[in-house]
C-alpha cells in the first residue's frame, strides 16, 4: 500500500502544480490560449463542470457535490481493492493513478466549482474540441491499468461488482 500512496501523492501534488503553472502562473483564465507547439499542443483553458467531454455538466451545485461525492465513493472503493491486491504492483501503481487524478479534480471542484482543464492535443489534420489535465490523464491510465493488471485471489481479474476477497 506504501507504493499506492506515494504514486497518489505524487499525482495529486503534479496535478496541482501543473495546474497552477498554467492557469494562474501563464495567466491562462485571462488569456485563454497559449500556443505551446501547434497543432500537437496548445493550452487551453476550459472549465469542467461535468464529467469527460462535458458530460453532466449543467453546472448546478446539486451536480458538483454529486461528482465530489461519486470521486470520493470511487475512490475509497479503489483504496478498499488496493488493501486486497497487495504484492500486486502494476495494481498499486494503477490504483495510485486513478486515486491521485480523482483527489486533483475534487479539488479543482472543491476550490473553482469545476474542474480546470488545459491541455490540448490535436495531429494529422484533426483538431481536437477538447481540453484535460494530468489528473484526467492519470484517471484514464489508472483504470486501463486496474483492468489489466488486478487480480483476483484465484488469480483471475475481476469481472466486475465487488472486487475479489483476500486469500487467508
Amino acid at each position: 500500500m506504501r507504493r499506492f500512496w506515494i504514486i497518489a501523492a505524487v499525482v495529486f501534488v503534479l496535478d496541482q502544480l501543473t495546474k497552477l503553472a498554467v492557469v494562474h502562473g501563464l495567466d491562462l483564465i485571462n488569456r485563454g490560449e497559449i500556443d505551446v507547439f501547434p497543432p500537437y499542443l496548445t493550452f487551453r483553458m476550459a472549465w469542467n463542470y461535468g464529467i469527460n467531454f462535458g458530460l453532466l455538466s449543467n453546472g448546478s451545485d446539486w451536480a458538483r457535490w454529486g461528482l465530489i461525492v461519486l470521486a470520493l465513493a470511487i475512490s475509497a472503493w479503489v483504496v478498499w481493492w488496493m488493501r486486497h491486491e497487495t504484492g500486486n504492483r502494476m495494481a498499486e501503481l494503477s490504483g495510485g493513478l486513478l486515486v491521485g487524478g480523482a483527489l486533483g479534480n475534487i479539488i479543482d471542484r472543491i476550490a473553482y466549482g469545476a474542474v480546470a482543464d488545459f491541455l490540448n492535443m490535436s495531429c494529422c489534420g484533426i483538431e481536437n474540441p477538447y481540453a484535460f489535465n494530468v489528473a484526467d490523464i492519470a484517471i484514464f491510465a489508472g483504470a486501463l491499468g486496474l483492468v489489466i493488471f488486478a487480480k483476483g485471489s484465484d488469480g483471475n481479474k475481476p469481472t466486475g461488482g465487488k472486487p475479489p476477497r483476500r486469500s487467508r
